[in-house]
């Protein structure tokens, strides 16, 4: 009985907040949050966070937090960026330089653990586990190309789309 009245708790958790390490000097607002699933199973709550007062709509810097309620290998979440990026259009040149990076990045997940990702505004993203810094990707394309996988308006996940760039009340 206890193990499921902890999954419930799991489930109905708030959004997760920005890791502290990530946080730097920037007045971070909470923007948007929604539940990626496939074929009925929650697989993250998304939460998109925004730099300053909220701007008519999100730009870098911008923090995505993806809060996990599946273990996934790291290697399945690079690959599965990958395929998202090549079907928003990256072409394989880029992806090909991406690749390594990612799969070095991109730990295994366990339900309840946190990657974090920030689109900074000089280009490029930096990535946190928990509160762990993983690092960067200096490259400003992947970090379209990058936070695209849930901004675009091309996303699988229209849904949480939707969710994240839901206007805050002020």
């Amino acid at each position: 009985m206890r193990r499921w009245l902890f999954l419930l708790m799991l489930l109905a958790a708030p959004a997760q907040a920005l890791p502290e390490a990530a946080r730097g000097e920037v007045d971070w607002r909470r923007w948007g949050s929604g539940e990626m699933t496939w074929f009925g199973l929650t697989l993250y709550r998304a939460t998109l966070w925004v730099a300053g007062e909220a701007p008519a709509e999100p730009r870098p810097p911008l923090a995505l937090v993806l809060e996990y309620r599946r273990a996934i290998p790291g290697e399945r979440i690079a690959q599965a960026s990958e395929e998202e990026m090549r079907r928003l259009g990256a072409d394989e040149a880029a992806l090909a330089r991406w690749r390594g990076a990612m799969r070095a990045l991109f730990p295994d997940v366990a339900p309840g653990d946190t990657l974090t990702g920030i689109h900074l505004p000089a280009g490029g993203a930096r990535f946190f586990y928990r509160e762990r810094l993983l690092g960067d990707i200096a490259d400003e394309e992947f970090a379209r190309r990058f936070f695209a996988i849930w901004l675009d308006p091309r996303t699988r996940a229209p849904a949480v789309r939707s969710a994240l760039l839901q206007v805050p009340p002020q």
